[in-house]
């Protein structure tokens, strides 16, 4: 794996927003399968354990989604092509070509696409890694 340095990548995303959604998505992939549909006790009784289960109406999921249809095209476009660096579809020094690749498969799927990859936390997280960024501020929850 090579790395190059953050000044030869002009991305349209800051690395911060990256950072972010790395954070959030690790909340968002962690999360079990629902087995209690409708609990009729209290929360709190339950140790709250609802919250490690996927729900129809999720708030990681609703924010993760919300922040995606908050950045304008271009973010999104260095997103999933960020995505795709990380899971390995290229190398940095290819950046300009991943994104263009992007660019030409953006449409209005791209939250439910970004949220379908089920490690897209660790995908964002090695293309940060790759272009020479540090994302140990996300990890480290300090955004």
């Amino acid at each position: 794996m090579s790395t190059v340095t953050s000044e030869n990548w002009r991305p349209s995303i800051s690395p911060d927003k990256v950072r972010y959604f790395i954070l959030k998505s690790r909340e968002f992939v962690v999360k079990d399968v629902l087995t209690e549909p409708d609990p009729g006790s209290n929360p709190t009784d339950d140790n709250m354990i609802e919250i490690l289960e996927e729900h129809p109406d999720d708030v990681v999921e609703r924010e993760l989604t919300s922040a995606i249809w908050a950045l304008n095209e271009d973010e999104q476009v260095d997103l999933v092509a960020l995505a795709w660096l990380g899971r390995g579809d290229g190398e940095a020094s290819e950046w300009d070509d991943l994104r263009r690749q992007a660019a030409e498969a953006h449409n209005a799927h791209t939250a439910l696409y970004l949220l379908g990859l089920p490690l897209l936390p660790d995908y964002l997280e090695e293309a940060l890694d790759q272009f020479g960024e540090s994302s140990s501020a996300a990890m480290e929850g300090k955004l």
